[in-house]
């Protein structure tokens, strides 16, 4: 006996998106505006790996509480903590702001830390962040994102046609860009762990548009003349229900570190999660729309057809 395929969309469905892309646009672009609007007023809320600060890794005697030390190190009043637990569960790091002053309120900082935990602990790197390095780190993980967002335009190009790397730039820069002010609007620490948020969304983003893309590539080699509108219309409708499924089983991995990943894991699994809503919305809606606002592909004659709203 043989299990049938779980088909959460019908496999006949027939959904105008062509049709419905200027409200897919207007969407897009008052994300857009909101994201502008947002790191102009709020800016982003740089974390210590940004704007310099103070980083300790100790090992406990034995399994860290990071909840119980994150309070017992906040009542030193030394601004911005993170702890993160790595490795062992007696492992832990300590990101703390940097204090106002020279070298010396840095030292200060650290050796009340020390006092604080106690002998318990065994000290293996303390490293004071300066905000020259900050700003290197900072320029780096920019630089990153924007090498990545054109590596991965140019592969679109070189296997489909230059097109869809435009229309996959595009899409790309934009869950990217409306994820950063995701950041803005909450004001979310925003750190490298945000910028490996960032890149992997990136990826993620691109795997959805590709697939439609694939697919509209596979209808134009079979077919001479066609509409391209009814292309994408077919081809989106033919991929939606596998990139539903793909973004809803990610969903379901990243909504319990979401509600319950506590304030190290915040940062990474909210942006996430907003940028797979974002784009798995771009994919359907934008990414494929674009090519009807570019040269004709050359695989293609294209009918044509009166205009639809």
């Amino acid at each position: 006996m043989f299990l049938r395929p779980i088909h959460f969309i019908p496999a006949d469905t027939q959904i105008d998106f062509v049709a419905k892309r200027w409200w897919a646009f207007s969407v897009t672009i008052i994300l857009v505006l909101i994201t502008i609007g947002a790191l102009a007023v709020k800016g982003l809320n740089l974390g210590i790996d940004f704007k310099g600060g103070i980083l300790i890794e100790a090992k406990a005697a034995q399994a860290v509480d990071t909840a119980a030390l994150r309070n017992e190190i906040s009542t030193l009043n030394l601004g911005e903590i993170e702890l993160q637990q790595f490795g062992a569960p007696t492992d832990i790091l300590i990101r703390i702001q940097r204090q106002e002053g020279d070298e010396a309120a840095q030292m200060k900082a650290v050796e009340s830390v020390r006092s604080k935990l106690g002998s318990e602990y065994e000290y293996r790197r303390v490293e004071v962040v300066g905000p020259t390095v900050g700003k290197e780190l900072l320029h780096a993980g920019i630089m990153a994102t924007i090498f990545a967002m054109l590596a991965i335009s140019l592969y679109v190009g070189l296997r489909f046609e230059w097109q869809f790397g435009v229309a996959a730039l595009i899409s790309t820069f934009h869950d990217v860009l409306t994820t950063v002010g995701l950041f803005a609007v909450l004001q979310l620490d925003f750190n490298l762990t945000s910028v490996a948020a960032l890149l992997t969304l990136a990826g993620y983003s691109i795997n959805d548009t590709v697939v439609v893309f694939d697919r509209i590539r596979e209808t134009l080699r079979r077919q001479k003349a066609v509409d391209l509108r009814a292309v994408i219309n077919d081809s989106v409708n033919q991929t939606l229900s596998r990139t539903t499924m793909t973004a809803g089983t990610t969903l379901l991995a990243l909504l319990p570190l979401v509600v319950m990943g506590g304030p190290t894991l915040i940062n990474f699994s909210a942006a996430l999660t907003w940028g797979i809503l974002v784009g798995t919305y771009s994919s359907i809606y934008v990414a494929a729309a674009l090519l009807l606002y570019m040269p004709p592909l050359r695989r293609i004659e294209t009918v044509k057809v009166p205009k639809t709203a």
